[in-house]
């Protein structure tokens, strides 16, 4: 009989437990009738908003993004100077950029720094950016900026890569011709500035011929050996033999 109470019971506390998660979600399932409203998490009551429906017709609706979002990277390229230091500190390798040295002054930037190089090339490869914002960081101008643009997904990975120069290729070979045309009037300068105007062709320098010491005192002295004679045999040096210390007797009164 203890037995069977014990099992009703069970069965009862398993139909409570279960009619109360029920209510909780029949209670939601009434409060979602109406779909949430796609406001910003910048709205003081975007948090507030724990009924309705969460889901949002994606692309119709769209929860509004700040605009300090970090996403995609924009390179404003009449403010660039070309000083690539935003390809040298990031860590992916997605920033690449082909500078061409400008002859004269070309303008001037929105904060009032010089632009003396031209950007033939600033790709900047978005499948390999890992938003880390190092580049932003280091710019000196501040041209390059992550924007909130978080929805730039693409079939071809290939169009990931976006081109921000704006100079054509014939504009391109105009202004290295133009470089190496003035760095080699630069040269033709220097080289008249170093040279005196009647200077020729430079006299060549003395060589040095080292002097070869005579092998003998008699062919310093101008006297050629005979042709058959033997030289002496050299003289044996003096042996040198200590002599012996002989000790001397006290003297006895």
């Amino acid at each position: 009989m203890d037995d069977m109470s014990g099992y009703f019971a069970t069965i009862q506390n398993a139909m409570q437990t279960l009619s109360s998660g029920l209510k909780l979600t029949l209670a939601y399932l009434w409060d979602a009738r109406h779909s949430r409203d796609p406001i910003g998490v910048e709205d003081p009551s975007y948090f507030d908003q724990d009924k309705g429906i969460a889901t949002l017709q994606y692309p119709y609706e769209s929860l509004p993004v700040p605009e300090t979002g970090r996403y995609r990277l924009h390179n404003e390229i009449d403010d660039c100077i070309v000083c690539d230091k935003c390809a040298k500190i990031c860590p992916v390798n997605c920033i690449d950029i082909e500078p061409v040295k400008a002859v004269e002054e070309i303008g001037k930037t929105s904060d009032g720094t010089t632009r003396r190089i031209y950007a033939a090339k600033f790709d900047i490869d978005m499948a390999k950016c890992c938003f880390c914002g190092l580049c932003t960081t280091v710019c000196p101008t501040e041209c390059l900026t992550m924007t909130n643009v978080y929805d730039f997904s693409e079939f071809d990975v290939r169009d990931h890569l976006y081109s921000f120069a704006e100079m054509s290729r014939q504009e391109i070979r105009e202004k290295r011709h133009a470089l190496e045309a003035a760095e080699r009037t630069r040269d033709a300068e220097k080289q008249a500035v170093q040279l005196p105007p009647d200077a020729s062709v430079p006299k060549a320098r003395p060589v040095f011929r080292p002097k070869v010491k005579p092998a003998d005192s008699e062919a310093s002295e101008g006297v050629k050996p005979a042709g058959n004679e033997v030289d002496p045999p050299p003289k044996p040096r003096p042996v040198f033999r200590p002599k012996p210390m002989i000790k001397r007797k006290p003297d006895t009164e």
